[in-house]
């Protein structure tokens, strides 16, 4: 166990001798951290609205995770027979829902940040060229739009039809979305309905282009790294299948139920989760902030 914490120790030192010499960072973190460039976090809320998730309970949330917990914990118990592992295996099991709903979350994002520049263009089209009214158009883009967002849209739609309050209406649709592109959108058709004018046409050319650009770069990034998220997948399996083929040889089992060996399989798996998190976090693309969030 010495010679582990002095590997780490050892790994760890030169990895700071690494970045500090040609990276230029300084500081004992991982990575250099700047304040100016913290991201507002969303609320529970539109985390759930960005998952699409409006009508899953926080109670069926949790019994999802208590489930895999105790199936973690008993495929760990099975194969190490000893109780920190399974609580480790549990654990690790625990965070399968919430790494699901984080995908489904980031896959929604994506849909709706690859449809907004043509849904913007069209809105422009129908607002510009056919004279449609900026609730008809509306209307009509959701309509046609991707599946997981029409029915933020027949929301918003029935909203207009109770209550005619143009305001509320978007603010329905902002609400369901909880999309950067939605709020900046909804706010540019806000001011030109109360305003009025023929400057609308400009700016929604101009949002759609800059969102053209924005999915272009992101399309890119995604290209570029899907050889490392393919490894990074990979690397997972293998100290899991060599645990899995450690218990087949001599007394290998046995190995694994006696202290030492307790802590040992605690620490590979405490390291592989801090691996796994920290590559996540480098690989992450920069997310836009909801600027006219309300």
């Amino acid at each position: 166990m010495t010679a582990l914490l002095l590997a780490a120790m050892s790994g760890y030192g030169i990895h700071l001798l690494y970045t500090a010499r040609l990276l230029g960072w300084s500081g004992l973190g991982p990575a250099p951290f700047s304040p100016s460039t913290k991201k507002r976090r969303p609320t529970s809320s539109e985390w759930m609205a960005q998952a699409g998730l409006h009508s899953v309970a926080a109670s069926e949330f949790v019994l999802a995770i208590s489930s895999m917990f105790l199936l973690g914990a008993l495929i760990a118990l099975a194969l190490f027979g000893s109780v920190l592992p399974m609580l480790a295996g549990g654990i690790f099991a625990a965070s399968f829902p919430i790494a699901a709903y984080r995908q489904r979350r980031r896959n929604r994002l994506a849909i709706a940040q690859d449809a907004w520049p043509r849904m913007i263009e069209e809105l422009r089209l129908l607002t510009s060229s056919v004279g449609r009214s900026l609730p008809q158009a509306l209307f009509e883009v959701g309509a046609s739009g991707p599946e997981i967002m029409r029915p933020a849209f027949s929301a918003a739609q029935r909203e207009w039809m109770l209550t005619t309050d143009f305001e509320k209406t978007l603010g329905v649709l902002r609400e369901l979305l909880a999309d950067p592109t939605c709020d900046a959108t909804c706010e540019t058709l806000l001011i030109a309905h109360e305003l009025g004018g023929t400057g609308i046409d400009r700016r929604l050319a101009d949002l759609a282009q800059d969102r053209r650009d924005d999915v272009a770069y992101r399309k890119d990034v995604r290209a570029r790294q899907s050889g490392v998220r393919f490894a990074r997948r990979f690397v997972l399996l293998v100290p899991l299948g060599m645990a899995a083929a450690g218990l087949a040889v001599g007394n290998g089992r046995s190995a694994y139920t006696t202290p030492i060996g307790q802590l040992a399989v605690l620490s590979a798996l405490a390291m592989m989760a801090a691996c796994w998190r920290w590559a996540g976090r480098m690989l992450r693309l920069p997310t836009e902030d909801r600027v006219f969030a309300r």
